[in-house]
C-alpha cells in the first residue's frame, strides 16, 4: 500500500511497560490460537519472552492500537470468538501475505470500530467480501487485493460496502471479482468517497468504460484500472487531475486518441498504455519540468518521429514504444536520458 505517511502516528513499538496487562493477555490468547507456520514467523513466536517482544504490536496509553501480522504463515484460529476483535481500540490491522486458505473474511472485524487502516492482501481469503465490513466508516485504507481472484463483490454491491466510507482515502480492489458491478462502479465512487487519493482495481473483470463521473475527484493520484475491458476512449478532462502520479490502464481495450496533454500533467510518474493496440497516441511536446519517471507505450497506435523534446525527461529510467510503427532517427537528445535503464524500441 502507498500509505504516504498515514501510518506516521503508529511508529511506536509496543513493550511489556507500555502494554496494560489484559492487553497482554489478549495478544497471548490470540497466539495460541492462531495456526501458524513457526519456520515463517518472526513476530508470534516471539510474543511475551521478553520486555520488548512484542513485535508487530504498537501501542498508545497501554493500549494495543496497532497490529501487523503480515507473512507470518498464518492459515487460521480466527473465528468470531478471537480474542482479536476484542482490541477495541485497534486503528492498524495487516493480514497481508498469510494463507487463509480460502476461508471467507472474519465478520468480527466489523466490531474494530476505530480501524483507520486494513490490509487484507495476499492473505488468500475467498468468497463474498463481507456486508458487515461496510461498518467500518472511519477508514482510510481498505486494501483486500492480490488474493488471488479467489474474491468476489456481488452483495454487497461496491456501493453498499464504502457506503459509509466517507473517510476513505486509499481502496485496493485487485484481483476482487467485480464482473456484476455494470455500469455503477465510477458513479459508487464519485459519490461516496470524495476524499480517496488512490484507486487500483486492476483485473477485476469490470465491463464498461470510465464515466465522467469519477472525474469529479480532485485529489486522486494514483489510477490502477489494469486488465478490464473498458472498451472506450479516455475521457479528455483526465488531464485535469493535477496531483495524478500513477496512470496505469494496461490492456484495457482502450480506442480512439489518447488526450495529449495528459503527457503534460506536471506532476505525473508513471503512465503506462500497454497492449491497447487500438489506442491512437501523439506524442507531445514533452515539458522540461516533466516528473515522468516511466512511458510505457509499447504496442499502442503510435505513428510519426520520436519528438527532440524526450530529452526533456531527464528523470526517465523506463521508456517502452515497442510495435509502435514509429519512423525517422533516434533524437541525439536522448543523451540527456542519463537516470535511463530500460528502453525498448523493437
Amino acid at each position: 500500500m502507498e500509505n504516504s505517511g498515514l501510518h506516521t502516528t503508529l511508529s511506536m513499538k509496543a513493550s511489556a511497560e507500555c502494554l496494560g496487562a489484559d492487553q497482554r493477555s489478549l495478544l497471548l490468547e490470540l497466539r495460541n490460537r492462531l495456526v501458524f507456520d513457526t519456520s515463517w514467523s518472526t513476530k508470534l513466536m516471539r510474543w511475551g519472552r521478553s520486555a520488548d517482544s512484542w513485535s508487530g504490536v504498537t501501542c498508545e496509553d497501554g493500549l494495543v492500537i496497532g497490529l501487523d501480522l503480515s507473512k507470518e504463515g498464518i492459515s487460521s484460529g480466527i473465528d468470531h470468538s478471537s480474542s482479536l476483535f476484542r482490541l477495541k481500540f485497534l486503528r492498524s490491522l495487516n493480514l497481508a501475505f498469510n494463507d487463509f486458505n480460502l476461508s471467507e473474511i472474519p465478520s468480527g472485524l466489523a466490531n474494530l470500530s476505530c480501524l483507520v487502516h486494513l490490509n487484507l492482501s495476499n492473505a488468500l481469503f475467498g468468497g463474498q467480501i463481507r456486508a458487515e465490513l461496510s461498518r467500518l466508516t472511519k477508514l482510510h485504507t481498505l486494501d483486500l487485493s492480490q488474493n488471488w481472484f479467489s474474491l468476489k463483490l456481488e452483495k454487497p454491491t461496491l456501493r453498499s460496502l464504502i457506503g459509509d466510507m466517507g473517510e476513505l482515502r486509499e481502496l485496493y480492489l485487485d484481483e476482487v471479482n467485480m464482473s456484476a458491478e455494470g455500469s455503477e462502479w465510477c458513479d459508487a465512487l464519485s459519490s461516496l468517497v470524495p476524499k480517496l487519493k488512490v484507486l487500483s482495481m486492476s483485473y477485476c473483470s469490470l465491463s464498461s468504460p470510465i464515466d465522467a463521473s469519477l472525474l469529479s475527484f480532485a485529489n486522486l493520484s494514483v489510477i490502477q484500472l489494469d486488465q478490464n475491458d473498458l472498451s472506450a476512449t479516455v475521457p479528455s478532462i483526465l488531464a485535469n487531475f493535477s496531483n495524478l502520479k500513477t496512470l496505469s490502464l494496461y490492456k484495457c481495450g482502450l480506442q480512439g486518441e489518447f488526450p495529449q496533454k495528459v503527457f503534460q500533467i506536471q506532476t505525473l510518474q508513471n503512465l503506462n498504455l500497454l497492449e491497447n493496440p487500438l489506442l491512437q497516441v501523439s506524442l507531445p511536446d514533452f515539458l522540461e519540468n516533466s516528473s515522468l519517471e516511466i512511458l510505457s507505450l509499447g504496442n499502442t497506435n503510435i505513428s510519426g518521429r520520436l519528438p527532440d523534446s524526450i530529452g526533456n525527461l531527464r528523470k526517465l529510467s523506463k521508456l517502452d514504444l515497442s510495435n509502435c510503427s514509429l519512423s525517422g532517427s533516434i533524437p541525439s537528445s536522448m543523451e540527456n536520458l542519463l537516470e535511463l535503464t530500460l528502453l525498448d524500441l523493437s
